[in-house]
């Protein structure tokens, strides 16, 4: 029996700092499941039969699933948030390990989760069961916002996975934006348990605020480097 052809460097050992980006499979496989997700979104839309209008108007049948349309805007709206911010962070994460990989997908895997409170909340949230719905949609949200967290604080502690261009500055400005996500979540998640409206509305406006001003707003104010795959 010969023994192991060996190289001069180990092809499991990490790239040396300046090196290539290798971020491009994980970060594909993340668009498609992001995709995905948003787009189940749209399968709630239900079009009224035309047996059961009869002769009555189209627009009531269409008003009468407002929260139906409601949830779809308001998910729609942090999904796409998430993803511009899952986005602009590999703007900074310059390498992957086998930890990171597992982190990543723990995130994909409450993204993915995110149809079914949205449908389960668009169908109780009027009824006496919004309550439980509620928390389950804004308890969905916690669990991505402290994923998200996880991921970052484990590609960012001591520049583990960083590139080059990162300075500790800029990393720490970073990490307490990313702090700010579970706090006012678990605020939607106490409100859901005295109110499924008040905590379907709250979330609805950090949508709409996220979307607006984006919520890493520091990467508006510094340039980002890029990296050749």
């Amino acid at each position: 029996m010969t023994a192991p052809r060996t190289t001069d460097q180990d092809s499991s050992a990490p790239p040396p700092l300046g090196g290539p980006k290798e971020t491009g499979r994980v970060e594909a496989f993340s668009d498609g499941v992001f995709a995905i997700a948003i787009t189940l979104l749209v399968l709630d839309l239900k079009i009224p039969k035309s047996a059961e209008l009869g002769a009555r108007s189209l627009w009531p049948a269409i008003f009468a699933q407002w929260p139906t349309f409601l949830a779809y805007f308001a998910s729609f709206a942090t999904i796409l948030v998430m993803w511009v911010n899952h986005h602009k962070m590999f703007n900074w994460i310059h390498r992957i390990d086998d930890v990171f990989l597992y982190l990543n997908g723990l995130l994909l895997l409450f993204i993915t989760f995110v149809p079914f409170p949205t449908s389960l909340v668009s169908t109780y949230l009027t009824y006496p069961q919004g309550r439980s719905a509620a928390a389950i949609y804004a308890g969905t949200y916690e669990a991505i916002a402290i994923s998200f967290n996880l991921l970052w604080n484990y590609a960012a502690r001591g520049g583990r996975l960083l590139g080059a261009h990162a300075s500790p500055s800029q990393v720490r400005a970073i990490t307490r934006q990313y702090r700010t996500g579970p706090v006012l979540y678990l605020v939607a998640l106490v409100l859901a348990l005295f109110s499924a409206e008040a905590s379907f509305a709250y979330c609805l406006l950090l949508a709409v605020y996220w979307a607006l001003t984006g919520s890493l707003a520091f990467f508006r104010k510094e340039p980002v480097s890029r990296f050749d795959a």
